[in-house]
């Protein structure tokens, strides 16, 4: 049996959270997630300079986040793993992002990254906790003598899952699953505890 499960946040437990930006605000560039662009860094100043264009800032980003929910059937599924697991979310996203979706899930402890804002709400840069600080995370754990299932669905998980003791796709594209075909793909919340469970 695990000790620790490890989960990816967008994709696996919420929307993802510039898809959503995207489409409420109708910036078709924003749409670009981990699932296109493997190298974060890339991603991430390409946002920040959309974000500089339409003259977007924080509160705006905030604004689309309040509306958001968890999937279907997220809370539950935290629920379960609480109940049987120690639970870490291991996310690219950002505090300032993730606060009202983390009181929707019941407040599970999350590792990610902050923003740089100024005090026109105007987000000039963004700190990563750590270079794939995913990975890192899974492979502290082991030297505390942990043993982890970790889930995620894009290209920026790969590495967590890799270091896991196991490492599995949660509904990620078809195309990264290729390019992958070591890790179990599941595509739904009752075949991802049917692999944390699998002896």
């Amino acid at each position: 049996m695990f000790d620790i499960v490890c989960l990816d946040l967008e994709g696996v437990l919420v929307p993802e959270i510039w898809i959503n930006v995207a489409e409420r605000l109708n910036i078709e560039a924003l749409r670009a997630t981990t699932r296109d662009i493997p190298d974060y860094d890339v991603l991430m100043q390409q946002r920040l300079r959309i974000l500089d264009e339409h003259q977007l800032t924080l509160h705006d980003i905030q604004r689309v986040i309040a509306d958001m929910g968890p999937l279907p059937g997220a809370r539950e599924f935290l629920d379960w793993i609480r109940e049987r697991y120690q639970l870490i979310i291991l996310s690219d996203t950002f505090y300032e992002f993730a606060h009202p979706l983390m009181r929707q899930l019941g407040w599970p402890t999350l590792f990610c990254h902050k923003l740089e804002v100024d005090a026109t709400g105007r987000i000039g840069a963004y700190r990563l906790r750590m270079p794939d600080q995913k990975t890192e995370a899974v492979r502290r754990l082991h030297e505390l003598n942990f043993t982890v299932v970790a889930a995620g669905d894009s290209y920026n998980d790969t590495g967590m899952l890799a270091e896991a003791d196991r490492g599995v796709f949660f509904d990620a594209p078809k195309s990264i699953q290729v390019q992958f075909p070591q890790f179990q793909a599941t595509h739904s919340y009752e075949e991802l505890k049917a692999e944390i469970t699998r002896r």
